[in-house]
Order: C-alpha cells, then structure tokens, then sequence
C-alpha cells in the first residue's frame, strides 16, 4: 500500500547521503514503536472504561458519605 504522501517521503530519504538515512530509518523506526505502545495503551483504556468510570463515581459517592479517608502511602 502506497500513498502519495509515502512517496514523497521515500523519495526525501533516498534523497539524502546513506548515514543520514540511517539516522531518519532508526528515529522513523523508534517514532513508530511509540505510536504502536500509544494505540496500545489507548485500546486497553478504551476496553476498562466504564469499570473506571464506575470505579470513580464510587468513589465520589463514598466521599460524600464520609466514608473516605485519606490514603496513607506509608501503608501502600
């Protein structure tokens, strides 16, 4: 699958001395690697949502009761 715009930027690379397109090809490689950890991360949100949501409206709900206290890291 090839778009204009990959061609472009293809062609940009080829355009450029093979050092300096090793460098582009590690950080396009690296650029890349994050965005698939970022859609990762994104689906796994999307998936517990609601159980957050819910999760947060207890929360609320129990610190208007009163029945929250504040959380002692120590005993983490």
């Amino acid at each position: 699958m090839s778009s204009p715009a990959i061609t472009t930027v293809l062609k940009m690379i080829e355009s450029l001395p093979a050092n300096a397109q090793s460098r582009v090809l590690e950080h396009l490689r690296e650029y890349i690697q994050d965005l698939e950890e970022e859609l990762k991360w994104e689906q796994s949100f999307k998936k517990t949502e609601s159980n957050l949501i819910a999760a947060a409206k207890r929360a609320k709900q129990e610190i208007a009761e009163g029945l929250a206290k504040p959380m002692d890291y120590d005993e983490l």
